[in-house]
């Protein structure tokens, strides 16, 4: 079951003395953790499982009370430990256009042409969006903004990535 999970929050620290958690999560992620009911830790080389009973949004942050935390030292506990859902449930709330980093890192990258160019190594992110770190068999990498302009295919089950080699983008 471990490797069936995705991390998709972090407990950044306790809210309030009831037992609440604050968590730290990918914008655009509310949706997600608003339906969540039964989330995963990792502590101490075992797996607990917690259930939710409320979340809410203050700021930038999801503040969830789970059933199994009932005071402010029960919380703090888990300070720092990652929140875990099955792979499942995240790539069920994905958009079409959506996709998760895990599945990303390895596929190849081919040019419009048909040409491969390399291995996608890593995703990383700026302000504006996305961005696939791609290595090609000079070992040289290469930084692709991941923009549907750009990447305009994305073929999971074929294990490939299509992009537009504009002028400058992969020299």
């Amino acid at each position: 079951m471990c490797s069936d999970l995705i991390s998709v929050a972090k407990i950044l620290n306790f809210h309030g003395i009831k037992g609440e958690v604050k968590l730290g999560f990918s914008k655009g992620r509310e949706r997600q953790l608003e339906l969540l009911k039964k989330v995963y830790v990792k502590k101490d080389n075992e797996i607990l499982t917690l259930n939710v009973s409320a979340v809410r949004f203050h700021k930038h942050f999801a503040i969830v009370k789970f059933k199994e935390l009932e005071t402010v030292n029960d919380a703090e506990n888990l300070k720092g430990l990652d929140i875990y859902i099955p792979k499942t449930e995240v790539e069920e709330n994905l958009d079409n256009d959506e996709f998760l980093i895990s599945d990303l890192i390895g596929m190849d990258v081919y040019d419009e042409d048909g040409c491969l160019i390399g291995k996608i190594k890593a995703v990383g992110e700026n302000a504006a969006n996305n961005i696939l770190s791609v290595e090609d068999n000079n070992k040289k990498e290469h930084l692709v903004p991941f923009v549907k302009d750009i990447v305009p295919v994305v073929d999971l089950k074929g294990n490939k990535i299509v992009i537009n080699n504009i002028e400058g983008l992969i020299n």
